[in-house]
């Protein structure tokens, strides 16, 4: 190394402005002489050569940039070869069976409604992808339950990401064109907003306007079918609940995001002419339902002959639901899909024309009371329920909701057939089969 030491020392010397150098003829003579010089000798071509190694090995073995899609896949193959197979199976996944059939992105896939939605438009012939971010709002295993056993089995591909991912969500739309989204991504729960509120505006407004945002920049924008809610209601006392109804006096932070949902859905419609249809589900229930609800943790607590609390209103006042069967909703939300009318936006400006927009109630039009949800459970469960009636705490819930289904049969044909107890009774069905099978798969 020390006899590099002149030259480097020459080069030291070399001006930094460009074209003002002129080397001596001397000066080049000595450089390419020592280089002989050294090089000479068996030891030092030895150092030459181990030098000139290391040199290309770290040029080979240095990192090379990836596209934004690689960055997604973890894998023991090429990054190549993964971002090939993620866009075949999506592509295979998106494929209808027939030339009139829908390609549906389906966000919130893994999710309950999102499931059992995304199983049934494929099972009749359309091209599913799921879209979903497997968060911990609750149990994730029951989330990799309904992928493996409902989805997988099914033929639906679901990828994993988060509505808020914009670069995501572009990559999807310019590899599929997509004539209908079903968006049901959200931060679900009344309750849960008292412990992590952030969490409902980065879903369910934030992440609502980047899919809309992406939506609208498409060539040809698929119409959107949403899941808004029955909680927009809020403090409203005349029932049943109709979509004519003021819905400006939310009981939860959940509510306002889903009344603030179905604002920036009508905006983007106006503007972007976008076809939007919000559905207001009624408490959804049944198998592979969420563990949050009353009807899921109640018939875990009863099993485990743990305490129950029942909510009662003021003045002792009943407190009921507008449960509604999956099956139903499911029903409901193919039937706004196949009669949402395309939008009239292309690439983010609006053509000739109002595009569709619409507000459907989503319910069974039968209260039941919470008393009798207990009842019915211990009936199925054959377990005496150990109760204790409490008065609601004002943490967003609502002392009854009742749907109006008069619109959601005119313009959907819409009509459920379940009532509660036979509803429950398939829930409870699977409840024990599901949760037998993983106790006996933990042993």
């Amino acid at each position: 190394m020390t006899a590099l030491k002149p030259i480097l020392n020459h080069i030291d010397n070399i001006p930094s402005n460009a074209g003002k150098f002129k080397p001596e003829k001397s000066s080049v003579y000595y450089i390419h002489h020592r280089l002989r010089f050294q090089t000479s000798s068996p030891k030092s071509l030895l150092w030459w050569i181990v030098f000139l190694s290391l040199i290309l090995m770290l040029f080979f073995l240095s990192p090379t940039s990836t596209t934004a899609p690689l960055r997604r896949f973890r894998t023991t193959t090429s990054p190549s070869s993964a971002l090939s197979k993620w866009k075949t199976e999506i592509e295979l996944s998106a494929k209808p069976r027939s030339r009139r059939g829908h390609t549906v992105l389906v966000t919130g896939a893994v999710g309950f409604v999102g499931a059992h939605a995304s199983v049934a438009l494929k099972r009749r012939g359309d091209g599913v992808v799921g879209l979903d971010n497997f968060n911990r709002y609750y149990d994730v295993a029951l989330k990799n339950s309904r992928k493996s056993e409902l989805l997988d089995r099914a033929g639906v591909f679901v990828v994993k990401g988060d509505i808020n991912d914009d670069v995501l969500l572009r990559e999807l739309f310019g590899l599929v064109h997509f004539t209908h989204v079903l968006h049901l991504a959200a931060q679900a729960g009344v309750r849960y907003a008292m412990v992590n509120p952030n969490s409902y505006i980065k879903s369910n407004i934030d992440g609502f306007v980047n899919l809309l945002e992406v939506v609208k920049s498409t060539i040809a924008p698929p119409a959107i079918v949403w899941a808004s809610s029955s909680s927009v209601y809020g403090l409203n006392s005349k029932v049943p609940f109709s979509e004519k109804d003021r819905t400006d006096q939310p009981a939860s932070l959940y509510a306002a995001t889903k009344k603030a949902g179905e604002a920036i859905a009508h905006a983007y419609n106006h503007i972007h002419g976008l076809s939007i249809t919000g559905l207001r589900f009624f408490t959804v229930y049944g198998p592979w339902g969420r563990p949050d609800m009353a009807y899921f943790f109640f018939t875990k607590d009863i099993l485990n002959r743990k305490q129950i609390s029942i909510f009662e209103g003021a003045n002792h006042g009943t407190v009921a639901r507008d449960f509604t069967y999956i099956d139903d909703v499911v029903k409901g939300c193919l039937s706004a899909i196949d009669s949402a009318k395309k939008s009239v936006g292309r690439n983010g400006r609006k053509k000739k024309g109002e595009a569709q927009f619409r507000i459907i109630n989503l319910g069974n039009t039968s209260p039941v009371s919470v008393h009798k949800l207990v009842m019915t459970l211990e009936k199925l469960l054959k377990v005496k329920a150990k109760k204790k009636v409490v008065l609601m705490p004002r943490n967003g819930d609502v002392p009854l909701t009742h749907a109006d289904i008069s619109l959601a049969r005119m313009e959907l044909g819409y009509k459920p057939t379940v009532d509660l107890e036979m509803g429950l009774k398939k829930f409870v069905q699977w409840y024990l089969e599901y949760y037998d099978a993983r106790k006996k798969s933990s042993w």
